[in-house]
């Protein structure tokens, strides 16, 4: 049987307190990661790269990251930029606003129910029917190119029958 993947779906909720508006974008040090969001909604898919402090999304049209849909809330959750102890960062979202008033149907990170997570690369955001968003952490180390988009690279196709021809031979 399968061991059972340990949820962090109950990570404790960010407090004002924690969350650092004083440093500069213009102090900042080179970035060695890019934080990216990638967006599907009503409106298509967009790419929005992250390195703020907080973000609001939601169908507000004030919405730092605005959804487009009618089965998402006007404040239907915030992006929180986390320090880690190495000198980057990480972002947390949180259902609803940082006010403690939660979405109407809240968020699901990779298929699971939460109230607050920290995102992992690759994590798969569902707001609600038809929207959702992919979060992507590219490292600089990682890319050939230099560059932090991640859809920067490139991709090698491989016809499936040259496998099989392969494998009996």
């Amino acid at each position: 049987m399968p061991e059972a993947k340990t949820s962090q779906c109950h990570q404790p909720l960010p407090k004002h307190a924690s969350i650092s508006l004083s440093r500069k974008h213009s102090e900042l040090p080179e970035p060695r990661e890019a934080h990216w969001l990638i967006v599907k909604d009503d409106n298509g898919t967009r790419k929005i790269p992250l390195g703020g402090d907080v973000y609001s999304i939601g169908r507000d049209q004030d919405s730092n990251i605005r959804l487009f849909s009618m089965f998402v809330s006007r404040e239907h959750a915030t992006l929180v930029r986390r320090q880690r102890e190495d000198g980057n960062y990480t972002y947390q979202i949180v259902d609803g606003n940082l006010k403690g008033q939660i979405s109407a149907n809240g968020i699901s990170i990779n298929g699971r129910k939460c109230r607050t997570y920290e995102l992992k690369n690759e994590d798969e955001v569902l707001f609600g029917a038809g929207v959702r968003a992919k979060y992507y952490l590219v490292k600089r180390e990682d890319r050939k190119t230099g560059s932090l988009d991640p859809f920067d690279f490139d991709i090698t196709l491989i016809d499936p029958s040259m496998i099989e021809e392969s494998e009996n031979a």
